[in-house]
C-alpha cells in the first residue's frame, strides 16, 4: 500500500510541475479576463475536459503507438525526459517554455487552443503521461488517469478563482512558484533520461 501511495505522490508531483496550475492560471486570466464569470467557467470546463481526453488517449494507446512505430519505452523515457527537462529549464530561468506558449492563439475557441493544447496538454505532459502509464501495466494507467483527473479538478478551481489567486500571491509569488516547478521538472526530466539510458546500456550487455 505504501508503494501505491508513493507512486501516486510521484505521479501527482510530476503532473503538477509540468502543468503548473498556478502559472497557467495567470495565462488563463490573461486570455479570458475580459469575459463574464459564466463564460470563464464554460471555457475552463471545456479546456480541462479536452485536456483529460488527450491524456486519456495517450495513456491508453501508449503501448499500441509503441508497437505501431517500433518505439521502445526506453526511447520514450529519454525523449520525454529531454522535453520535460527543457520545459523545466525555461521555467527555472523565469520563462515559459515555447512548447507551452500562449502568445499566439485563435480567438474562435480559446478553450481548445492555446488552453487545452499546448498549455495544459503539451508535449511534456503527454510524454509524462505515457511514461507513467506504460511502465506500470493496468495499475499504472489507473493511477496515472486518477491522479491526472484530480489535478484537472484542482486546475479548474484555480482557473475560476484566477483573479483572487493572482491578487493573493502577486507577481513575485508567481515567479517563485514558476522557478520551483521548473527545478522539480528539470530533476524529473533528468531522472527519466537516466532510467532510459540505463535500460539501453543493460540491454546492450
Amino acid at each position: 500500500m505504501s508503494d501505491l501511495y508513493t507512486q501516486m505522490i510521484t505521479v501527482f508531483l510530476g503532473f503538477f510541475a509540468i502543468m503548473n496550475p498556478i502559472a497557467n492560471t495567470a495565462a488563463f486570466a490573461g486570455l479570458v479576463g475580459d469575459k463574464s464569470k459564466a463564460e470563464q467557467i464554460k471555457i475552463a470546463a471545456k479546456a480541462l475536459a479536452i485536456t483529460f481526453i488527450v491524456i486519456l488517449s495517450f495513456a491508453l494507446l501508449g503501448k499500441a503507438i509503441f508497437h505501431l512505430f517500433g518505439i521502445t519505452i526506453s526511447a520514450l523515457r529519454i525523449t520525454g525526459g529531454i522535453l520535460v527537462f527543457l520545459v523545466g529549464y525555461h521555467m527555472l530561468n523565469g520563462h515559459t517554455s515555447k512548447m507551452h506558449s500562449a502568445q499566439e492563439h485563435d480567438e474562435t475557441d480559446i478553450a481548445v487552443s492555446p488552453l487545452a493544447v499546448p498549455l495544459l496538454a503539451g508535449p511534456g505532459t503527454i510524454a509524462t503521461a505515457m511514461n507513467y502509464s506504460s511502465s506500470g501495466g493496468v495499475s499504472g494507467i489507473l493511477v496515472t488517469l486518477s491522479v491526472f483527473a484530480v489535478l484537472c479538478i484542482i486546475t479548474f478551481f484555480c482557473f475560476i478563482f484566477s483573479s483572487r489567486i493572482l491578487a493573493l500571491i502577486g507577481k513575485s509569488g508567481l515567479d517563485i512558484v514558476t522557478r520551483l516547478m521548473g527545478l522539480i521538472l528539470a530533476v524529473i526530466g533528468m531522472q527519466m533520461v537516466i532510467v532510459g539510458v540505463t535500460a539501453v546500456v543493460k540491454a546492450m550487455n
